[in-house]
């Protein structure tokens, strides 16, 4: 059976890297749990780390960490759907929102349940995903103001979760700009910016951050210590916070084209043979893993360099050990790092076992 791990040892690093920077910047950050797909062991472990504060996008999982450590405060960090207000208002502390009717509901619902719902207002700064735009804000944050059961917390933004817009020094000062305006008009103060996920980090890294922005929700730079600007590893933090683990099935030596009439495979896939290998043999091992459990081959990266992909199936993966720089045999494990996309296809797997090392 495949499983996935994940290092504690590693994650506590990046988790402590974080945390001293944002401490040293005197900003306030929250990790993002939404890969993590509801596991309570993972949730747990990172909720004993220290964080008082989490983000996730599912309710089920903002469930989950509210059973794990009720104090946890919890964001629920999408513009909630009408048939989710009631469970949005018992298990989030607080919101993103971008619709007047939206949080009207959080209200009405707030009052049955006799508590103050917390809202974040997101705000369109160029992603094209959620978000006001900006000559609609004042309008906009006049009607909330008079709502009970609501309390406005913050103003936020999302860029490169779209669209790829990357953020920038003058966006983030736009972004400054909106909360002095809503506070000047308004006489009310906005207790937090939140700038943004973990594109922010290397901005935070180089001191390009302007100093109004005092919140940032990270998730993918905690477990996989990700420059999302040069996509490689920030300088000091780990990249081996998940592995998946697969075994070897069968170890054949067969041609390395297939003969006979070809028609497309069951992913849609049309296989172009090379006449020039017809008479090549390669030494082929299949994985007990396949599509069902990882959906795309292309977010795996052997951690042996000399193993090479042949294809996958639904239940099983092709791999080319022809030049493997050690002898492989039945029963062996071979094991993958995983990229954002790929652990989360693997998480959201019930077929792959999960464990803490």
């Amino acid at each position: 059976m495949a499983y996935f791990t994940l290092n504690q040892a590693s994650l506590t690093h990046n988790y402590r890297f974080l945390q001293k920077l944002f401490n040293k910047k005197e900003m306030s950050w929250a990790p993002v749990l939404k890969l993590l797909c509801g596991n309570e062991k993972y949730i747990d472990f990172v909720l004993s780390l220290g964080k008082e504060q989490v983000c996730d996008a599912r309710i089920a999982n903002l469930k989950t960490i509210k059973k794990l450590k009720p104090e946890v405060e919890t964001i629920y960090i999408k513009p909630p759907a009408k048939r989710s207000i009631k469970n949005i208002v018992k298990y989030a502390d607080v919101s993103f929102n971008t619709e007047f009717t939206t949080i009207k509901w959080l209200s009405e619902e707030a009052g049955k349940q006799n508590k103050v719902h917390r809202v974040i207002i997101m705000i369109e700064l160029g992603d094209l995903r959620e978000g006001i735009m900006g000559d609609h804000l004042m309008d906009f944050y006049e009607k909330i103001f008079e709502l009970p059961n609501i309390k406005v917390v913050g103003i936020g933004t999302n860029l490169n979760c779209l669209s790829g817009v990357m953020p920038s020094k003058d966006k983030l000062i736009q972004l400054c700009l909106y909360e002095q305006l809503i506070e000047a008009r308004f006489n009310q103060k906005i207790e937090g910016v939140s700038g943004g996920s973990s594109v922010m980090v290397p901005l935070l890294l180089k001191g390009i951050v302007p100093q109004g922005i005092n919140h940032f929700r990270v998730g993918e730079t905690l477990f996989f210590g990700t420059d999302l600007f040069e996509n490689n590893t920030i300088e000091g933090m780990k990249d081996d916070v998940f592995t998946l683990h697969s075994e070897i099935i069968e170890i054949t030596e067969k041609p390395s084209v297939p003969y006979g009439e070809l028609d497309k495979n069951p992913s849609g896939e049309m296989f172009e043979v090379d006449e020039n290998k017809f008479t090549e043999i390669q030494k082929r091992a299949i994985l007990d893993i396949g599509l069902l459990d990882i959906s795309k081959v292309d977010f795996l990266k052997p951690q042996d360099p000399s193993l090479n992909f042949v294809g996958a199936s639904s239940d099983m993966l092709v791999i080319d050990i022809t030049k493997a720089n050690r002898t492989y045999k039945i029963g062996d494990i071979i094991s993958f790092r995983t990229d954002y996309m790929g652990a989360l296809r693997v998480m959201n797997s019930e077929y792959i076992e999960k464990r803490l090392i």
